[in-house]
Parts: structure tokens; sequence; C-alpha cells
């Protein structure tokens, strides 16, 4: 986080910058009006001399800073703010995705949803909501008192002991404490989140199992935890606000009189009591927002603690400091390996052996929890073996950088997401630098050219959120062009015929026998394939793989 800020330091500074001449030219103008209307109503009362021109230019003059002041931090501050944000978000994936899926799946979607828009929001509008007001009302008051203190002593010590009542003793009682009550109203938020994506998301089941008023009413209870978190919160701003108020009119009523009895003696002119008298009021207005702005500090260190804790564990894979350069067709091996999970004892592999080589297609069967999974995330590299080793072109796979071995590999996941998008978004996944030939050329290979043909923009047609707008087997094909396209000697299909008919299912097996030639293609399922799909079929039972 400090080194983000610091990439934008010229910006912060200038928005810091603009933010404290705003408020010390609105507070000035305030004085200065003050003083300007009181010298003219005396003047025209007692006929005595009066300098129109200069305060008239000075109001005039701190006007029209205010206004460029106020644009400018508008214009810097919103532009600094994006750009950070933009830079958090590109930092939390940049620091996530090496934890996906392992290391993100104890996490429901609601509650990464949360911290991607509320918690990245929070910290990145920390800098105008926060640290801004909270810099500027510093200056302020240090200005405020010292202009004060040289008129009445007395005057400045009485606002100084004022200011920091407002601005730092009654902002840290109301939310000294608040911190455990932050984090649970923020996560009674991400709960309720959560539960309503789930809610819209299976929708369908709910209604079929009968289950939605059961759903219904736990998203009532999470409402409510939430709204208890917002009564209690909104009850401390109540009593702050009181707080507040009586601070502000004890001192207005005892500066009043300062300046009055120092008018009476004549040590003050009545035009610069009324200046004076303005420019407290302007700086105590200025107090009311420490409060909000301390709230938005703490709740923007909050929302950054909760994203570093999601991206703080270190990653399963670690890139070797000298990595081996990956061949582009070897064969891969498999030599007595064993895995287990972290945090368990037993052994999901024990002892496996297998031999890929270029060009070769096979089919790994099992039963569910026989493993396949766990082999699957070993070929993947989410994490290394315990025992053994992964080896390709004769180097083990712990000697290859990630990126470089996940260069290699072409995957089509058991759920394979179509995204909202056009064809061509969709497709370029694989390959973003693929021209239309060659999108057509991968379209006819799962045979769906004559379908995108026919849509309304062709490759430039819409396709639905979760490809609501093709059937499963379409969707299905859309998928594994996807992981055709990109040119990668090891092709591996993760359940590819879940969810599909047995006529679709048989279909785009073919197509994948076709397109696949001259890739390794492994094929992790539990359906029965047909006759010429693959050359070798392993049976994985209780952790070992054998010759089915």
């Amino acid at each position: 986080m400090n080194t983000l800020l610091g990439l934008h330091r010229r910006g912060i500074a200038l928005t810091l910058l603009l933010l404290t001449v705003t408020l010390l030219a609105g507070t000035a103008l305030l004085g200065l009006a003050g003083h300007f209307l009181t010298a003219a109503s005396l003047a025209g009362v007692g006929a005595l001399g009066f300098n129109l021109f200069g305060p008239s230019a000075g109001i005039r003059g701190l006007t029209f800073v205010r206004i460029l002041s106020r644009y400018g931090e508008k214009l810097i501050g919103h532009d600094v703010t994006l750009r950070i944000g933009r830079d958090l978000r590109l930092d939390f994936f940049r620091r996530a995705l090496p934890l996906a899926p392992l290391g993100l799946g104890g996490l429901r979607t609601g509650t990464l949803l949360a911290q991607l828009v509320s918690d990245i929001e929070r910290v990145e509008g920390g800098l105008v909501r926060a640290i801004g007001p909270l810099v500027a009302l510093a200056l302020l008051v240090l200005v405020a008192c010292g202009v004060a203190a040289l008129a009445l002593p007395w005057m400045g010590v009485v606002l100084l002991i004022a200011c920091t009542l407002l601005a730092g003793l009654l902002p840290w009682l109301t939310t000294r404490g608040a911190r455990t009550q932050e984090h649970a109203r923020e996560h009674a938020r991400a709960t309720l989140r959560a539960d309503v994506l789930d809610a819209v998301q299976g929708a369908t089941d709910l209604a079929a199992l009968h289950a939605g008023d059961t759903w219904f009413a736990r998203i009532d209870a999470a409402s409510q935890a939430l709204a208890r978190s917002e009564r209690q919160r909104k009850q401390r701003l109540a009593l702050g606000t009181l707080a507040h108020g009586l601070v502000t009119a004890a001192t207005l009523a005892t500066v009043l009189g300062l300046l009055l009895a120092a008018a009476s003696d004549g040590v003050l002119t009545a035009p610069a009591a009324a200046g004076l008298f303005f420019m407290v009021v302007a700086t105590l207005e200025a107090c009311a927002g420490a409060s909000l702005a301390w709230r938005e500090l703490q709740a923007a260190r909050g929302a950054k603690h909760r994203l570093d804790a999601t991206v703080s564990p270190a990653p399963a894979i670690v890139d070797p400091t000298m990595p081996h350069s990956v061949p582009a067709h070897a064969t891969m091996e498999l030599h007595d390996v064993g895995f287990h999970w972290p945090g368990r004892t037993q052994r999901v592999l024990d002892h496996v052996d297998l031999c890929i080589a270029p060009g070769a297609r096979i089919a790994i069967t099992g039963d569910s929890g026989a493993g396949k999974s766990s082999l699957l995330a070993l070929l993947l590299r989410l994490c290394d073996p315990d025992a053994g080793q992964l080896r390709y072109g004769g180097h083990d796979v712990r000697d290859l950088a990630q990126a470089d071995w996940h260069r290699q590999i072409a995957w089509l996941p058991q759920d394979a997401p179509v995204f909202a998008g056009s064809v061509r978004d969709n497709l370029r996944l694989g390959d973003a630098g693929a021209d239309d030939t060659r999108l057509w050329q991968v379209l006819a290979q799962v045979q769906l050219e004559a379908l995108v043909r026919g849509l309304p923009g062709q490759l430039d047609a819409w396709i639905g959120e979760h490809g609501r707008t093709l059937s499963a087997g379409q969707a299905r094909r859309i998928a594994l062009a996807r992981a055709l396209l990109r040119d990668a000697p090891l092709l591996i299909l993760d359940e590819p015929t879940e969810g599909l008919d047995v006529d679709t299912a048989h279909a785009l097996l073919a197509d994948v026998a076709r397109a696949s030639h001259g890739r390794s293609l492994i094929v992790i399922t539990h359906d029965t394939l047909p006759e010429g799909i693959v050359e070798q079929r392993y049976l994985l039972r209780e952790g070992r793989l054998q010759l089915a």
C-alpha cells in the first residue's frame, strides 16, 4: 500500500495542498466578510471613514482563489484516487491469482466481491475523504489559533482547546472500540451480499426444492444483523454530534464574551472583533468534519487489513531463482508421486507412475474421491507432490517457472465459464493476438462455424452472462475452442462431457480427438469414452494409478 501511494506522491501532495488552500481561503473569506460587513454597517450609522475597495478586493480575490483551488482539488484529487484504485485492483489481482483456486477456495464469492468493490473503494477514497481533510484541518487549526492568539491570547487558548476536543478527543471517544463493531458491520454486510448472490445464482434450485422460504429467512436474519450494526453505529454518531454541538456552543459563547470585552476596552475595533468571531465560526465548522474523516480513516485501515489478510498467505508454488527453459514438445513423466493436502495426513495419491509421450492421448477415470482432482492439481502445478517427481523433458517441473509451465498447457475446466461479451472476446482469452481467420478455423474445429456465421454480428455477436444465449453443448464448445486456440502441446480436459447428453458428449469428444492432433491429450473423466478418442485408459483407485 505504501509503495502504491509512493507512486502517486506528487498528485497526493498537490491534492493535500489544494485542500488546505481551499479550507484556508474559505475561513479567511468568512472572517474578512464579517469584518467588511461590520465596518460598512458602522460607517453607514456613524458616518465614519471607510475603505470600501481594500476589503471588497480581498473578498473577490479569496473567492476566486477558493473556486480555483476547489476545482483543482476535485479534478486532481479524483484523478489520483482513480489511479490509486486502478493500481490497488491490479495489485490485488496480481497477489490473489497465484493463490487461486486453492488459496481462495475458502472464501465465499460474496466476500471476494465485497473486497473487490467496498474494501478497495474504502482504501482508494481514503485520500480525499480522510487523509486530505485531516491534514488540511490540522493546518487550518494551527493558522487560526495563531491568528487568534496574536489578537487575544486567551481566545487563542480557548480555540485551541475547542479544536482539540472537536477534532481529536471527541472523534477518539466516538470511535473507541468501534474497530470491532466496524469489523462486525462489514462482516454482516458481506454475509448479506453473499446470501443474496447465492439466492440469485441458485434461484432455480431453490424453487425446485421449495427451499426459497428457508433461504429468504436466512437473508432476513442477515439483514437484521446488519441493521442492528448500523443502529449501533448511528447511535455513536448521534452522541458524538450532541457532544460536538455542546462544545461548539460553549466555545462560541466564550469567544464572543472575550471579543465583546476586548472591543469595549478598546483592545480591538468592532470590525476586527467581528472578523475574528466569524473566523472562529468557520474553524469550528471545519472541525465538524473531523469525526467523519476519522471514521473514514478507520474504515480504510480495516479494509486494507482485510485485503492484506486475503492475499498475504504465501503462494503454494514458488518459482526457482534460476528456472530452466521449457522444451516445446517433450515427454511428461510422473515418477513415484505421492501427495496429500495440507492439514491432512492421509495421502490421496500414492506411488503414481505415468509416462505421456508427445502426441499421446490418454484418459484417466475413477470414482469420486479417487484422487482425480488432486492429480489434475499436480499436472497444472497448482501444488507440488510430497514425494516423487513430475518431470517434463527430463526437468523436474519445480525447476521451471510456473508461467512457463502454464504456457505448455491448454486446459478445459469442468465448469469452464463463458463470459458476458462477444464470441470474439471469449475466444481471444485463449490467444489475445488471434486474427479472424484463426478464430473461424478453431470454430470450425468444434463444429460451431455455421452457428456463429448465422448470428447477428457473427464474431461480434453478444453472448449472455454464463452463456445463457447458448445451449449447454454450444457453451461447452466455445470453451473448448478457447482452449484449442491456445497453441500449447498439452491439452488437459477435466470432465469435458459433464452435464451433456450422450449424443452431444460423443460429438464433442470426436471434435476433441480431431482438433488435438499432434498434441498430448489428457482426459480426466468418470464417464465411459467412446472408442477412438484415446489410445490408453488408466484407472485411479484409492490413490493408485493402473491400466484400465
